[in-house]
């Protein structure tokens, strides 16, 4: 097992497959909503620990289990309202995974402590935690699966929900991606391919989101599209959706993915660089 919390960690990374599983999802803490006045109902479950915030992780663990990369929003550290666990941590032991990482992006002591979450099969060689621009509460990690320039970049995010604190995010981002041939950046982005800040996004590192016409929120009756996985067009998408699975209220959206060679191994003039 590892796991990196709220600083910068480099280590040796291990295989990339060719090809490999996604997910994203955004579980509300592991609180379920089943129709809107159920934020009113059930809000003290956003404050006070109970059992079925437990029973309700133990079934979005048996489904995260079947994808290899798996990206959190909405977790917690581990304060008072969860019991004190570390939802990140307990999802990826009782989904198998061996390397976890998780960001606390906004800590209030023993109330919350909201946070990403990332589970992964698969050793990234760095990773890199970012607060976002626009406000406080925000952030991103960044996950290398090599040294090389082609090598897979795989950024997870929640962004804001206004429009101008998210543009600035994905301004922000765009600098940490520029000129990587072979990026993921997947999560909870707050709008749809149609927003403009969205769209200036995909179109500037030339990326493809095939399930953008499948909504996400609210999970009990989808009409909006705000969790994503977008993908350099260079990447071959097997197969992209959302999957009908309303833990949260929030559904969540998998890919399957094929990377090209360059991204799994460095160039030969890299190898040589580095023998040198």
């Amino acid at each position: 097992m590892s796991s990196a919390a709220d600083k910068d960690v480099s280590i040796r990374g291990s295989t990339l497959p060719r090809r490999f599983s996604l997910l994203s999802y955004n579980i509300q803490v592991g609180v379920d909503t089943g129709r809107y006045r159920e934020y009113v109902t059930k809000g003290w479950k956003h404050v006070f620990p109970h059992r079925e915030r437990m029973l309700n992780l133990n079934r979005m663990a048996s489904m995260l289990s079947r994808y290899d990369m798996v990206s959190l929003q909405e977790v917690d550290a581990g304060s008072l309202r969860c019991g004190f666990v570390d939802i990140t941590e307990y999802l990826a032991h009782r989904a198998g995974f061996p390397y976890w990482y998780r960001q606390i992006n906004r800590n209030i002591g023993v109330i919350a402590q909201h946070s990403n979450g990332f589970l992964s099969r698969f050793r990234p060689q760095q990773i890199t935690h970012h607060k976002l621009p626009g406000g406080p509460g925000r952030g991103a990690m960044l996950l290398e699966f090599g040294s090389h320039r082609e090598a897979l970049m795989l950024c997870s995010a929640h962004l804001a929900l206004g429009r101008r604190a998210r543009a600035k995010q994905l301004a922000f981002l765009s600098e940490l991606l520029e000129n990587r041939p072979n990026v993921v950046l997947m999560g909870d982005l707050n709008a749809g391919c149609d927003a403009s800040e969205i769209r200036r996004f995909i179109e500037a590192h030339d990326m493809n989101e095939p399930a953008c016409d499948q909504a996400t929120f609210p999970s009990w009756r989808p009409v909006k599209k705000f969790d994503h996985i977008l993908v350099s067009r260079n990447l071959n998408i097997i197969q992209s959706r959302v999957l009908d699975y309303p833990l949260s209220d929030h559904l969540p959206v998998a890919m399957e993915l094929e990377l090209p060679e360059e991204a799994i191994a460095p160039s030969s003039h890299e190898r040589l660089s580095a023998q040198a």
